[in-house]
């Protein structure tokens, strides 16, 4: 449930966004977000880690996305992103047991080729 101030703003917790439901270009649940990365100089988010497949947290692949790639949508109370399951799972990814590599520059490069958007930095 959402505070009071949380309806009425476009700002939101981090707590708030980790665990909300990713839904590809078909409408259907994709995956959730695990965690968010923020750049620490400018104090933006740049990326969303992207938890999907698996069962109870094993087994479970990590996608770095892109945050442009993502839209909120009010109805279905989650983040929609327009490429289907088939194109996430061709995309660059890691295992849950490789935290540190969402945080690797090669991988990262490929992140944002794959997902043809501009880097960050």
């Amino acid at each position: 449930m959402l505070l009071q101030d949380e309806q009425n703003s476009s700002v939101i917790g981090s707590d708030r966004v980790e665990g909300t439901t990713v839904y590809g270009a078909d409408k259907e649940k994709i995956g959730k977000v695990d965690k968010l990365l923020l750049d620490k100089r400018r104090g933006e988010v740049t990326d969303v880690i992207l938890s999907a497949g698996g069962f109870l947290g094993i087994g479970d692949e990590k996608h770095s996305i892109p945050w442009s790639k993502l839209d909120y949508d009010t109805e279905r109370g989650g983040y929609c992103i327009d490429v289907t399951k088939e194109q996430l799972m061709e995309a660059p990814r890691f295992r849950g047991d490789e935290p540190d590599r969402a945080f690797d520059r090669d991988y990262q490069s490929s992140v944002y080729e794959y997902w043809t958007v501009t880097p960050y930095w």
